[in-house]
């Protein structure tokens, strides 16, 4: 399966073709421009790279959440749009999910934590197991406070292989309470547009209407309504 992805959930945003799991081509932007800027002319630039036009695409996939909700909007917004023009179906994956696939490097059997700074004394966070060459999902999506997440993360006895654009801070916390982990190397940290597409390998595709972004938490608008609406 051809599958073209995009990922801009977080400050980076990239796009991917990947076919059977073999990365084709990758466009990677960590500059600060909007996404709504970057992302449709990287895809178009990695379709290019590739020789590949849409019409040979088979299926598109997006990062739906958790992650910016401007973001998040962005990505899933372009993928519909390129699923309804192109007539061709689509996935939405889990941010953290697709993350986790840059544990491959870490080897099976290594423990993946995902960790988005989601602010707010949080971080959106999964963990995850290299299992047979795929992570396997250990805990759930959620957005959760560092020192919640401590003693949770205190009852696995091996390594966290660290991902995600709260890996830095998640590890020099992580060190200073006693639990062993591993900063990923500076090419895998950040989320990617080839995770994207290997998680959605094994999901079957759906028509692109039925996108949806996942959030894990209300916006600071609705907070801030409905904290008027209690006052």
């Amino acid at each position: 399966m051809l599958i073209l992805a995009m990922e801009s959930s977080a400050k980076s945003a990239s796009a991917a073709l990947v076919r059977d799991g073999e990365l084709l081509a990758q466009s990677f932007s960590c500059s600060g421009l909007t996404h709504s800027r970057t992302l449709l002319p990287m895809a178009e630039g990695v379709l290019d790279a590739a020789g590949v036009k849409i019409a040979d695409v088979d299926c598109l996939a997006v990062a739906q959440g958790p992650g910016s909700f401007t973001g998040i909007r962005i990505g899933v917004s372009a993928v519909k749009g390129l699923a309804w023009a192109a007539e061709k179906p689509a996935v939405g994956v889990s941010t953290l999910e697709a993350m986790a696939y840059h544990g491959l490097a870490a080897g099976e059997g290594a423990l993946v934590c995902c960790c988005m700074d989601a602010r707010r004394a949080q971080i959106y966070n999964a963990l995850f197991e290299i299992r047979g060459g795929r992570p396997e999902r250990l805990l759930p999506d959620r957005a959760i406070a560092i020192e919640t997440l401590l003693p949770e993360l205190k009852k696995y006895e091996k390594p966290l292989f660290l991902v995600g654009d709260g890996a830095a801070m998640c590890y020099n916390i992580f060190s200073e309470n006693g639990l062993r982990c591993v900063l990923a190397p500076s090419n895998l940290v950040q989320q990617s547009a080839w995770g994207v597409a290997m998680a959605a390998g094994s999901v079957e595709p759906r028509p692109g209407a039925e996108l949806q972004p996942v959030y894990l938490r209300l916006s600071q608008a609705e907070r801030e309504r409905q904290a008027r609406m209690a006052r």
